[in-house]
């Protein structure tokens, strides 16, 4: 929302052409800009959610694996070593996921500001 508001604020002709791509048909340009507008507004939203989504599952499963290594620790050792190893795996997944997210954050925001300032 930032960005938008500082591209708004610096170039407003260039942030509002954004929203009608050139050689639009004059019966679309009013659903094309409330489309666009819509779009613009969302897209931070949703980069939140799926970053969030992402690393919430990883880290979920990691709770769920771990519970179950200690519960199984008492009665089942040889299992609850196996469990260790695979949460062991899972969390090299999860840091490898996390420096993934990470990137397509960064890489993600860089272009907002590019569009935007």
């Amino acid at each position: 929302l930032a960005t938008l508001l500082t591209g708004l604020r610096n170039q407003p002709s260039t942030s509002l052409g954004h929203l009608l791509p050139e050689g639009t048909p004059t019966p679309l340009i009013p659903a094309l800009i409330i489309i666009e507008t819509t779009s613009l507004l969302i897209r931070p939203l949703a980069l939140g959610v799926r970053l969030t989504a992402n690393l919430t599952a990883g880290h979920l499963l990691i709770q769920l694996i771990s519970t179950a290594t200690i519960a199984l620790f008492s009665t089942m050792p040889a299992v609850s070593l196996l469990a260790l190893l695979v949460l062991f795996l899972l969390t090299i997944l999860e840091v490898a996921v996390a420096m993934i997210q990470a990137y397509v954050f960064v890489l993600l925001l860089s272009l907002y500001l590019q569009e935007n300032i």
